[in-house]
């Protein structure tokens, strides 16, 4: 079974969905010593399968795939999809707030479902008749059977934590490494309830605190701009640091350019944490949607990420940088428009400059 000791560099680069994560970022990664993660979220399965084998091909067999779980999903640790009918309502009202994005963009919004799992139960299957080295899950813990039978294939299973009490639940249920994320982490934040309100505590803090629950190893995620964020990171416990915002702007991300753009406009000051986009918390630019609709969506997710779905596809064919969930962490000024290889290897060779990046 793979294990996070086995990287040349423990430098990851993070799944984020929606398009960054490509087969060449995965590749990337892996030739620079490092490892490369596939987000299998809001995908299909054919387009999931058909993504691994490119990066499989292209990195010698050396990636990651992320899968997020489902709130409807019975037997995972995650939020239930909760509310009945004050809960639809709720999305009801966010809806009729989004009429007048409708319009602007001249696109209809969709009709929610709450029950829709994203193919999650297809999406293992698949990775059970074609094991990948590891596989992460974000917004909560997979049913203990899967653990069992993703172990059974030699499956290493990452699984995300945001405090203590879901890194020790991550633990009885099985995890091989912690995904440790901070505060300033870009896009989703991974709390195991869509409810929940992010935690503020440091990342630094949160590592040293895991580091005294757990053996396991710890992967760092959340505002890494530099080699010293890296070496603290580090000291602090993480044995190996998941890098996101910092890739974005590379050729090899799959990120919208209008996206890509905005990280290096100096337009954009700052960061906030979000539900306007998709009824769970994330970070991004803030832009006009977050300023107009933060506050105003419900803690719904999927409802009200399938509602802004056409608002984000319109605004991204305007090229219209405020009406797109412009994800990003708060080290974003530090993403650059270089090779991928060449940033991680860079990153790594700030942090220790006396030990070899290959």
């Amino acid at each position: 079974m793979f294990t996070i000791n086995d990287l040349r560099i423990p430098l990851l680069a993070a799944p984020m969905a929606g398009g960054p994560s490509t087969a060449a970022l995965v590749a990337a990664a892996a030739q620079a010593g490092g490892l490369g993660m596939l987000a299998a979220g809001y995908k299909t399965v054919t387009a999931m399968a058909n993504e691994i084998e490119v990066a499989r091909e292209l990195s010698c067999n050396r990636l990651g795939v992320n899968l997020f779980v489902p709130a409807a999903m019975p037997g995972s640790a995650g939020s239930s999809p909760a509310g009945g009918a004050d809960r639809a309502a709720r999305v009801a009202e966010y809806g009729h707030v989004l009429e007048a994005e409708a319009q602007r963009y001249a696109v209809t919004l969709p009709t929610p479902d709450p029950a829709d799992t994203d193919g999650y139960t297809e999406k293992i299957a698949y990775l059970l008749r074609y094991p990948v080295p590891l596989v992460s899950f974000t917004f909560g813990l997979p049913q203990p059977e899967i653990v069992e039978r993703l172990h059974d294939v030699g499956t290493h299973l990452t699984l995300t934590v945001t405090d203590a009490a879901e890194a020790r639940a991550a633990v009885a249920r099985g995890a091989d490494s912690l995904c440790v994320q901070g505060p300033d982490a870009g896009g989703h934040r991974g709390t195991h309830a869509a409810d929940r309100s992010p935690g503020r505590q440091s990342l630094t803090a949160l590592l040293t605190e895991l580091a005294q629950l757990t053996v396991l190893p710890l992967i760092a995620a959340g505002g890494v701009g530099s080699g010293a964020d890296v070496r603290k990171l580090v000291a602090a416990g993480a044995s190996a640091v998941q890098l996101g915002t910092l890739l974005l702007r590379t050729p090899e991300s799959g990120a919208q350019q209008t996206h890509k753009d905005a990280l290096a406009s100096g337009e954009y000051t700052g960061t906030s944490v979000t539900r306007a986009f998709s009824g769970r918390a994330a970070r991004g630019l803030t832009n006009r949607f977050i300023r107009e609709h933060d506050g105003q969506a419900p803690a719904a997710y999927p409802e009200v990420n399938q509602l802004t779905r056409p608002l984000r596809a319109a605004a991204a064919r305007a090229g219209d940088p405020d009406g797109l969930a412009l994800w990003a962490g708060t080290g974003f000024r530090h993403s650059r428009a270089e090779p991928a290889q060449r940033v991680i290897t860079e990153l790594w060779r700030d942090a220790y400059p006396q030990q070899p990046a290959t």
